[in-house]
């Protein structure tokens, strides 16, 4: 015990000299609040990559060629690894199945090594997870939600080699009619389709993630991708940014440099996030990115010579859809590179995890940052960051953070060792699982938190229907402040979490039908080019409180 609070009070004292170096005028976002709450001190592996699924467990691997994890196959099940960096027969799991509900993991099975890949959950629920390295490369993998039959019988399905290009850090997003699009990855200037058809089995150029190539440090991996409204493809890498056409392999538009220069993707790691879309009954639909956090030039390089450079504090905001898109620059409250951005149902921002300085790679960043900031996208331009309570984990490379339908943000992972290390090491490979509860879970709005009656999880809906939905409130409604709003569960690793997505839907007057219930109607959207068929979390929101999630399906 004495040691865990020696290691406690240290983390805290790497913290304070941030704290005393923020200039006076940002105190006010200092107004701590939300929860921590550990749930699991091991699941067996370090959460390297994280996606919650529509049955409410959540995938979680890390990769195969690490050694011996800390959770077995079942029934004997061993894997002939002749990648593996530290034995050949391997029979622990590198993957494993979380169930929200029971707060238990079941160990599930990798053949192919899944470090360092992408995914998404596709328009039937499954996750598609694709490359990796060594033997992974050109890998396609599925893992079905367990939805009925027989639970143990469920496991990862290896597809072969479904990539004509090896993927390796490169990035996955959903486009309007289902298929996945992958784009990038080392030594990967181009993009390519999954499932393929006949026009659309081969490789497409892609120059532009060449030329934000920086030499020795690369900082282009792991795009960040967004669906726009018109349903072309924002990608950022490194400080620049386009608007892509895949149909036509045409750039749309290219969009200032990102102010300051210095870059945001891997490996100097910052986030982004496509803020919540709106009045999406609007001729015209608004669309903004929100860019935060990452290192500056030339810190991947000093940190592998021991020289760990402070990390970025600045965001970068724009609206896609202008006509002449500027970005407007945000100052947060704690510098922060290796940050996981989550949309909460509210429509605020959580970023979490991360260190202050170095960046991403095998031991080089340094000063984990322990304290959550919430980010709120419509306060006026001062008063949009509040630091949360902290931690005590420290967070740093290869951490992940997903939201889960009761409200909470389930965080794990952080092994910046090339192994399974757990001691000898500034940071210690982390097997545990946390969940952080944000201040809309306190005790005190329970009375102000509505409950969904109808329509029922599950159900199905069409581009543009009309639905009509039932909650319920023990406390004072306030009709004025309600809001549905509809959520894409993103697929998270490194940072950056593809496919993430909200769209607040457009509600009609809110009607009291009981006691204690209302009803209104809200119409959703009206094509995949806002929404991407597939599964969505549910949320009705009070006063920026909101209801436990139901998933719907779009098509």
């Amino acid at each position: 015990m004495a040691i865990r609070k020696t290691v406690i009070l240290c983390f805290i004292l790497w913290q304070l000299p941030l704290f005393l170096l923020l200039p006076c005028h940002r105190n006010s976002a200092y107004a701590a609040g939300g929860k921590w709450d550990l749930l699991m001190s091991s699941i067996g592996i370090s959460a390297m990559h994280m996606q919650l699924l529509n049955d409410d467990r959540v995938v979680m691997y890390d990769r195969t060629d690490f050694g011996k994890s800390n959770i077995s196959l079942p029934n004997g099940k061993c894997r002939n690894n002749n990648n593996d960096l530290a034995l050949k027969v391997d029979c622990t799991a590198h993957s494993v199945e979380y169930d929200v509900s029971t707060n238990s993991v079941r160990p599930l099975m990798i053949q192919t090594n899944v470090w360092c890949s992408s995914g998404s959950a596709t328009s039937d629920g499954s996750l598609v997870q694709t490359g990796g390295s060594n033997d992974g490369k050109f890998e396609i993998r599925v893992y079905k939600p367990c939805i009925t039959g027989k639970r143990s019988n469920c496991d990862w399905q290896e597809m072969g080699n479904g990539l004509i290009q090896s993927r390796w850090y490169s990035t996955n997003h959903i486009i309007p009619d289902g298929r996945q699009i992958i784009i990038g990855g080392r030594d990967a200037f181009n993009y390519e389709f999954h499932p393929k058809t006949p026009s659309t089995n081969n490789v497409f150029s892609l120059p532009f993630l060449q030329q934000t190539n920086d030499p020795r440090e690369e900082n282009n991996l792991y795009p960040f991708v967004f669906l726009n409204v018109d349903g072309n493809l924002f990608i950022f890498t490194n400080n620049r940014a386009i608007l892509f056409d895949y149909t036509t392999n045409t750039i749309v538009k290219t969009y200032p440099q990102i102010p300051g220069g210095d870059p945001r993707n891997y490996p100097s790691t910052g986030s982004a996030v496509l803020l919540p879309l709106k009045n999406l009954e609007a001729q015209t639909i608004q669309a903004e990115v929100l860019v935060c956090g990452g290192a500056p030039r030339g810190s991947y390089l000093k940190a592998t010579r021991g020289e760990f450079i402070g990390a970025l504090n600045t965001c970068g905001r724009i609206t896609i859809t202008d006509l002449n898109p500027q970005w407007t620059m945000e100052t947060m409250p704690l510098p922060r590179t290796m940050g996981d951005m989550v949309i909460l149902p509210n429509g605020y921002v959580l970023i979490v995890n991360g260190a202050a300085a170095g960046t991403a790679g095998w031991g080089i960043a340094r000063s984990p940052i322990l304290s959550p900031v919430i980010y709120r996208p419509d306060n006026l331009l001062d008063s949009r960051f509040e630091v949360q309570n902290p931690n005590a984990i420290p967070r740093m490379y290869h951490s992940t953070a997903v939201l889960l339908r009761d409200g909470r943000v389930l965080v794990g992972g952080s092994n910046p060792n090339e192994l399974y290390n757990f001691t000898g090491v500034l940071f210690p490979t982390e097997l545990s699982l946390e969940a952080f509860s944000p201040s809309y879970l306190d005790s005190e709005s329970a009375n102000l938190r509505p409950q969904i009656i109808s329509p029922i999880s599950r159900h199905k809906f069409k581009y543009g229907q009309r639905v009509n939905i039932q909650f319920s409130m023990s406390g004072l409604l306030n009709k004025n402040s309600i809001k549905v709003t509809m959520v894409a569960p993103g697929f998270n690793t490194h940072s950056n979490t593809m496919n993430q997505r909200m769209l607040v839907l457009s509600n009609g007057v809110v009607k009291q039908v009981g006691k204690s219930s209302y009803q209104m109607s809200c119409l959703f959207p009206k094509s995949g080019s806002l929404a991407p068929p597939g599964y969505y979390l549910l949320f009705v929101v009070h006063q920026d409180i909101p209801s436990e999630g139901i998933w719907v399906r779009i098509f």
